[in-house]
């Protein structure tokens, strides 16, 4: 069964905490980013790895298999808009339907221990990425297919976000509004 679409525009996630999950962007450093995804890679393996992990908790909600391609798919889709913000000046990318994506590359069908490792390796050279950025670099324009403006540094904080909310997600952290 289809998941229902996920149209809400999340850019709020840089002005204040996230109420689902606890995460507030405003208290983490761009310089962090890398470091925090970095931090969670071991979780999301286990994620993915899980008994169960691909079994749906509902016909409304993806898996933890489900949750897993999307931020594997994640961290390449944005290291991407990374590299177009340092290469170019204030490009615009593509639309990125995840909910498209997820039935188009099968997600639910997908090996965990294939998911698991490509995970990791597009966290980890993600971060290698975001670990490059510099100065003023963090201040370098770019721009949604819907007309959403960042900034590399507001970038990297939103994308944050999303690893960070699918681990509440999957039940692999409590909400938490303490954490940064």
């Amino acid at each position: 069964m289809p998941i229902e679409p996920d149209t809400k525009d999340w850019t709020w996630v840089l002005r204040r905490p996230c109420p689902e999950c606890g995460f507030d962007a405003a208290r983490v450093a761009p310089e962090e980013v890398a470091d925090r995804l970095r931090a969670d890679l071991p979780v999301w393996h286990a994620v993915v790895l899980k008994d169960g992990a691909a079994d749906r908790p509902d016909d409304a909600t993806w898996s933890p298999l489900e949750y897993g391609c999307h931020v594997r798919d994640l961290h390449r889709v944005y290291r991407g808009r990374v590299e177009r913000m340092l290469a170019e000046d204030d490009p615009l990318y593509d639309n990125w339907d995840q909910d498209a994506t997820a039935v188009q590359e099968r997600y639910a069908e997908q090996d965990p221990a294939a998911v698991a490792e490509a995970l990791v390796a597009e966290g980890e050279a993600t971060a290698a990425v975001l670990d490059g950025v510099r100065g003023q670099q963090w201040q370098r324009p770019g721009r949604r297919g819907d007309g959403a403006s960042f900034t590399i540094d507001g970038l990297a904080r939103y994308y944050l976000h999303d690893a960070v909310h699918h681990l509440v997600d999957v039940g692999a952290r409590s909400a938490s509004h303490d954490q940064p």
